[in-house]
C-alpha cells in the first residue's frame, strides 16, 4: 500500500485490499476522477475481477457539472454499468436510479463541532447537501455507533437504515532499522522520555489542552525534566492558537512539531514512545490510539465520542475539557508501573479485535443482502 494513503483513502486502500483478497468471484470497478492520468500509480488494484477506470475532468469541473448540470455524468454509465455504487465517503457524484448506493461515513465532526473548521470548509460541506446525499442512499455504513448516532441525530435517517461496521487495524509491528531510528531521534533532539500525539494540528484534536497538561506536569514534578512532547502530524484547520499556546510555554524547547512524517518515522515513534496521549474532542473512530496500542505504547485518550467504544477497558480515559485530568493520566502511567504494564498487556490485546478482514466480511454481507433487495 502507497504509504502516502492517510484517513479515507487509508482506510479504502486497506479495506479493498482486505476485499480482494477474500473475494474474487464479484466483479469491482474503481472510478477516479483527475485531471492528471493516475492509471499507472493505481495499476495495482488491477486484478482479474478487479478493474480501475479513470476520467481526467478537472475536479472543479466536474463538481459543477453535478451541481448545476441535471447531474451528470453519471457514474455507473461512466463505468458500463454497476448493481452497487460504494462510495468510501460523502462526494458528489451521481448515479442512474437503478444503481444502488452505500456510504460509508467516517464522522460528521464538521455538524458536531461547525466551529473546529474553517468558514471555506464549512461553506464546502454545505454545498455537498451531506443530509441529502445520506438520506438519498440505500444504506450507510457508519464506522461506530457514536457515528451511528451522530447520522440519525443530526441528519434524521432511520436508524434500521444505518449498519456499523468497525475499521480494521494493521496489527502487524513493524520492525525499525535501530540506526535510523538513532539518527532520527537525534536529529529532532529527541534524547529522553516522548509523550507522542500523532494526528493533524487542528483544535478538534484538543492540542492546546495537551499542551497545558504537559505543562502542569513539568511544573509539579521534577524527575519529568527528560520528557518531550512530540506532536507529530500536519497542520489542519485554525492551527495558529495552537502555535501561540506553544510560544507561551515555559517549556517550548521541549515541545516539539515534527509535520508530516513518514510511515517509517511513524513506526520510529511508536517504538519509541512512552506514552501515547490522544485527548481529541470528536474523533468519527480514531485509528491512532490502537495503532500505539498494537507498539505496546499504553495510551491515555479522551472520554468523548467513539474513543471509548475503540480503546474499551485498554487505555485510560479522561475529560478532554480538563487539562489537570490529562495531566494526572499522564502522569499516573508515567509513575505506576503496574498500571502501565497493564495498560500495555490490554492494549495488545485490544488491537487484535479490529481486523481489516473481519470488516471485508462484513461490507461483502451488506453487498450480498443489498443486491439480493
Amino acid at each position: 500500500m502507497d504509504e502516502y494513503y492517510s484517513g479515507v483513502s487509508g482506510y479504502t486502500a486497506n479495506l479493498l485490499s482486505a476485499i480482494l483478497g477474500i473475494d474474487n468471484k464479484n466483479e469491482y470497478k474503481f472510478f477516479y476522477n483527475s485531471w492528471h492520468n493516475l492509471d499507472k500509480r493505481l495499476a495495482q488494484w488491477n486484478r482479474n475481477n478487479a478493474q480501475v477506470i479513470g476520467t481526467h475532468i478537472p475536479n472543479k469541473f466536474f463538481n459543477y457539472l453535478y451541481q448545476k448540470i441535471f447531474c451528470y455524468p453519471k457514474i455507473d454509465k461512466i463505468l458500463g454499468g454497476v448493481d452497487i455504487f460504494w462510495s468510501p465517503h460523502f462526494n458528489f457524484s451521481c448515479l442512474s436510479k437503478k444503481t444502488k448506493r452505500i456510504i460509508t461515513v467516517h464522522d460528521l465532526s464538521f455538524l458536531r463541532y461547525p466551529e473546529f473548521f474553517s468558514k471555506r470548509k464549512n461553506f464546502w460541506h454545505r454545498a455537498l447537501k451531506v443530509n441529502k446525499i445520506l438520506r438519498d442512499a440505500d444504506k450507510i455504513i457508519a464506522v461506530s455507533e457514536n457515528t451511528k448516532h451522530d447520522i440519525v441525530e443530526l441528519i434524521g435517517v432511520p436508524a434500521e437504515k444505518v449498519q456499523v461496521i468497525y475499521s480494521g487495524n494493521d496489527t502487524a509491528k513493524k520492525e525499525i532499522n535501530n540506526i535510523e531510528a538513532a539518527d532520527f531521534l537525534q536529529k529532532n533532539n529527541l534524547n529522553g522520555r516522548i509523550i507522542l500525539y500523532l494526528g493533524t494540528i487542528e483544535p478538534r484534536k484538543n492540542i492546546i489542552g495537551l499542551i497545558q497538561a504537559y505543562n502542569q506536569l513539568r511544573q509539579d514534578n521534577q524527575s519529568f525534566s527528560d520528557l518531550k512532547l512530540v506532536l507529530a502530524g500536519a497542520k489542519g484547520w485554525k492551527y495558529k492558537k495552537i502555535y501561540q499556546e506553544w510560544n507561551l510555554s515555559p517549556f517550548k524547547q521541549d515541545i516539539i512539531f515534527l509535520g508530516y512524517i513518514s510511515q517509517n518515522e511513524r513506526n520510529i515513534l511508536f517504538t519509541k514512545a512512552s506514552i501515547f496521549a490522544y485527548p481529541s474532542f470528536y474523533e468519527g473512530f480514531g485509528f491512532p490510539p490502537l495503532e500505539a496500542m498494537t507498539y505496546g505504547l499504553p495510551v491515555v485518550c479522551a472520554n468523548v465520542s467513539s474513543l471509548p467504544e475503540v480503546v474499551g477497558e485498554a487505555a485510560l480515559i479522561v475529560n478532554p475539557f480538563m487539562p489537570a485530568e490529562i495531566k494526572q493520566a499522564l502522569e499516573m502511567v508515567l509513575l505506576d508501573e503496574k498500571l502501565r504494564n497493564l495498560l500495555i498487556s490490554r492494549g495488545l490485546e485490544r488491537a487484535k479485535f479490529f481486523t481489516w478482514e473481519k470488516t471485508a466480511r462484513e461490507y461483502l454481507q451488506v453487498f450480498k443482502e443489498l443486491n439480493e433487495k
